[in-house]
């Protein structure tokens, strides 16, 4: 329920130009105090008027002054050119490998199926193009009985054939458009080309998006072999459980670093989705994406008959992907009260000045994380704000800006601070930072870091706060998850050493911490536990028509896991259905549809709809986990064998890491580390 505010007057500080909100102080009617630099404003005339109870002469009860978030109708002075159409182009690799993953029919039923759902407006415009050893376009113009395909095959002098009649109208073309995507799939598969051009196409997107801006979804299966930008394999798989360190997290060349900055300074931006069974050299590819404030999508071994998981997946994750709301040409600044300052910014973005980060796309899956430093003593302020404030264009053509505005109390008492902690954004905080660090330095000096970072917690608030004589590692309450948490950090793909880790897996775990929501994050690194066979109604949600269970959550401890039960383990990209040996046979034939515990299959991995209470609850659950995330999830059904939990279970079992292999062991190190 967001407030939308048209108004000929955005009232703003005539310093530091901060957005008036809920924090600001009225000396009187006429008179308004800014919380960020406490500079004195007049209040305009056209605000005396509030337009929601239609009265005259109460400032201070305008929605932008009555709600923390809003959004502003933007006027001319925020514009410096018309508002774009939403643009959308595919380019798609066609190389034999990709012909053989067969990706290329399920993205042209998915766009069918949502090309009427793509948000946008009359002025909707799309275009497409194929790439293996040469770049291909197609001609859509309005008024042609067939798609017509050109061949651009000087790679290296890549142009554009046509410019008036590649990127088209999408409801005057619609047929046209509706017929290629019918005919792609079959028009390459007999194709022998090995070759993959993705340099030379990215170049082409460049030239054919650079007059309007837009988005540009790029699918790619194999290491780009040809013209710009082409990269050569420098994984070494022998090295991938190594303890010493990791090679080649930073990119290879600064091709598409580069491109994405020519990109991002004409508003278009890159999303990638990499479906590979090879090593593609994630680390030099998500460059295109990073700089552009583009999106990044891996699925690893995909192959849509032999891994129907993935295949699953990146239908599931396609769909979201093509209707998700759309914000172009965008930028965001964040502010911050006098004395405070910004130093770091996380996520897929390019910074433009010190503080002003380019958005080319905006999209509401994205995160961002600031770090920020005190510059002066804020003795005097009992509060501190922060005001973020994107500047976008609609998918219907309307520059708009959301402003989002953040209060806190300052304290005098080191308790307090303690108190307020967020120990979730602590974590992911650190998590960016240590993956920052080991692209700069070496992975166990981030690795390292983490460990100390706990080390000085617990030092600090022995020394400051906890006058107690407790032996062991005392933390406040707020924080008692915050070793756990870091230890669970250190077995993170992105972060861990000594057990086998693909670089391209690596890279790309790398990359969520950088840019996924915190509550996403935090089910990866600590997983929510929930037991399935013994759930009732009791407490249970009613939305629509539908009862939505809700099981208690567990706490994530072996301990918790039962002879008799069957346990979900919701990880943030994958759930674990785990079955235990002694499981309910009720629960296993009414819920996988298997007569007993011996006959559920080794590799199952979903959950078939069966017409029974039981099946119903269980999925109603799985799909309101589901819906409230923005990837999707896939499913693994877990028997109760060593095996299995070793595999799965990384959460739960012992890690061969050098800083610890459990829990306690942890501690004792970190008290070790103190004592030094």
């Amino acid at each position: 329920q967001l407030p939308v505010i048209t108004s000929n007057t955005i009232v703003r500080c005539r310093s530091c130009r901060t957005y008036i909100n809920p924090f600001v102080t009225f000396l009187d009617q006429r008179r308004w105090k800014c919380n960020l630099c406490y500079r004195v404003n007049d209040v305009p005339d056209e605000f005396m008027y509030n337009p929601v109870t239609r009265s005259y002469g109460e400032p201070h009860k305008r929605p932008e002054v009555q709600n923390s978030t809003v959004e502003f109708i933007a006027s001319s002075d925020y514009m410096l050119r018309p508002p774009q159409p939403a643009v959308y182009l595919f380019a798609l690799e066609v190389s034999h490998n990709a012909v053989e993953a067969g990706y290329l029919k399920y993205f042209c039923e998915s766009l069918l199926e949502n090309l009427d759902k793509l948000p946008g407006d009359a002025r909707t415009r799309v275009g497409f193009l194929t790439f293996d050893s040469t770049v291909h376009f197609y001609n859509l113009q309005e008024g042609l009985s067939q798609p017509q395909m050109l061949v651009v095959s000087d790679i290296d002098d890549v142009f554009i054939p046509s410019h008036d009649s590649l990127m088209v109208n999408l409801k005057e073309s619609k047929e046209l458009v509706k017929e290629l995507l019918t005919s792609l799939p079959t028009m390459f598969s007999q194709s022998r080309e090995t070759h993959s051009a993705l340099g030379p196409a990215l170049q082409a997107a460049f030239k054919l998006m650079s007059p309007t801006g837009g988005r540009v979804t790029v699918f790619q299966t194999q290491l780009p072999t040809l013209g710009a930008g082409k990269l050569q394999s420098r994984e070494d798989p022998n090295q991938r459980s190594s303890t010493k360190g990791v090679q080649h997290l930073g990119p290879a060349t600064d091709f598409y670093k580069k491109l994405a900055l020519d990109c991002s300074g004409q508003q278009i931006g890159v999303d990638l989705f990499l479906l590979s069974s090879q090593y593609a050299d994630l680390a030099s590819l998500a460059c295109i994406s990073k700089y552009s404030a583009g999106s990044l999508f891996y699925y690893p071994s995909f192959h849509y008959i032999h891994n129907p998981a993935q295949l699953e997946k990146f239908q599931r994750d396609l769909d979201r992907y093509l209707t998700r709301k759309i914000g172009f040409e965008a930028v965001m600044r964040i502010r911050c009260t006098k004395g405070l300052s910004i130093h770091t910014f996380h996520g897929n973005f390019f910074v433009r000045s010190t503080d002003l980060l380019s958005l080319a796309n905006v999209n509401p899956d994205s995160a961002f994380a600031v770090q920020m430093s005190i510059e002066d003593s804020l003795a005097d302020s009992s509060l501190a704000c922060f005001q973020a404030a994107l500047l976008y264009t609609s998918s219907k053509g309307k520059r708009r800006i959301r402003v989002h505005t953040l209060c806190l109390p300052v304290v005098s008492q080191l308790s307090d601070v303690y108190a307020g902690a967020d120990v979730q954004a602590i974590t992911c905080l650190l998590a960016n930072m240590a993956i920052d660090r080991s692209i700069s330095s070496t992975l166990s000096d981030a690795r390292d870091a983490l460990v100390n970072a706990v080390v000085d917690f617990v030092s600090a608030y022995k020394s400051s706060v906890s006058n107690l004589q407790q032996s062991g590692v005392v933390v406040p309450a707020a924080m008692r998850l915050f070793p756990l948490y870091i230890l669970a950090l250190l077995k993170q793909k992105a972060l861990r050493t000594g057990t086998s880790t693909r670089l391209d897996e690596r890279i790309y775990a790398m990359c969520e911490f950088k840019t996924q929501p915190l509550p996403q994050l935090m089910r990866m690194v600590h997983p929510d536990l929930y037991r399935l066979d013994n759930i009732t109604d009791q407490g249970a949600l009613h939305l629509n028509d539908t009862v939505v269970p809700q099981p208690h959550l567990l706490h994530l401890s072996a301990e918790r896991l039962s002879r008799d039960g069957a346990f979900l383990m919701d990880c943030g990209n994958v759930f674990y259905l785990w079955i235990s040996k002694c499981c309910n046979e009720m629960f296993v034939r009414d819920v996988l549809g298997c007569p007993n515990y011996a006959s559920i299959p080794p590799n199952m991995n979903h959950i078939p709809e069966l017409q029974n209470p039981l099946s119903e609850r269980v999925r109603a659950f799985l799909d309101w986990l589901q819906d409230n995330r923005a990837f999707s999830s896939s499913i693994h059904i877990v028997k109760d064998d060593a095996s299995a939990k070793a595999t799965l279970f990384p959460h739960l079992v012992e890690d061969r890491s050098d800083v610890a292999s459990s829990y306690q062991e942890f501690l004792q190190h970190i008290q070790q580390q103190m004592s030094k």
